[in-house]
């Protein structure tokens, strides 16, 4: 716990330096560079759910034994069955189960805690880049805007899961229901398009990319990629 809170702090602190950054030399132009970085973001966060839903499983990890679980999944059998095998997989994998287990139970990703959603992205890629983009602000003379992009896309990426889980929640925080009120966060109905299909609207943030990415997905599809037994662990 202590490591997660540590790690979280100096993210939320390094952001914090690049928001800094954007003030230092303001600008009319960190207006659609914000809007820009958190298109970015929302794409992004398609990109990797399209590739995570249809991504197969690591053959021989036994992961079906929990995603077919037809008993209580708070039994003693199931916990131990699901300690047992999350401890035989890395990060990457248990994201990719995440996502495929999701689907007929939507509900369980509203319910995992903030560091399972959001803390292998902010260790590999967004706590990073932020770093980097201190250091860039230090070292030279970054215009004031291309922080403001930064920012956005920092928040949007790093916290793109927690997002996404939020649209399984019915009790939110109050800004989720501000940002989806003014268009920076999807609503529950628009995403429930791609729970009623899997093969469409795969951006969980904004949904503003989703008419590229639909055409992606249709392009690699013809194209015999994206396979649908993909989208749950096989034996």
């Amino acid at each position: 716990m202590l490591r997660q809170f540590v790690i979280l702090t100096v993210f939320v602190l390094s952001v914090a330096v690049n928001l800094g950054l954007t003030l230092r030399d303001p600008s009319w132009l960190a207006v659609p560079a914000m809007l820009i970085g958190w298109y970015l973001a929302d794409l992004l966060s398609g990109l990797i759910h399209m590739y995570m839903d249809y991504r197969p499983c690591t053959q021989g990890k036994r992961l079906n034994d929990i995603f077919f679980y037809e008993g209580s999944r708070e039994s003693k059998e199931y916990l131990d069955m699901l300690r047992d095998r999350m401890a035989t997989i890395g990060p990457f994998e248990r994201i990719s189960y995440d996502f495929k287990n999701h689907h007929p139970r939507p509900d369980a990703l509203g319910r995992r805690a903030l560091w399972r959603l959001i803390g292998s992205t902010v260790i590999v890629a967004a706590l990073p880049l932020s770093i980097a983009g201190n250091v860039a602000g230090w070292l030279w003379p970054v215009p004031g805007w291309i922080f403001a992009g930064l920012v956005a896309f920092l928040i949007g990426g790093g916290f793109a899961q927690y997002f996404h889980g939020s649209l399984h929640r019915q009790d939110n925080p109050w800004f989720i229901t501000a940002m989806r009120r003014t268009g920076l966060l999807m609503s529950p109905a628009a995403h429930q398009i791609h729970h009623d299909t899997l093969q469409r609207d795969f951006a969980t943030n904004c949904g503003w990319s989703n008419p590229v990415i639909n055409r992606l997905f249709n392009a690699l599809r013809a194209r015999g990629m994206l396979d649908e037994s993909g989208l749950v662990p096989s034996a």
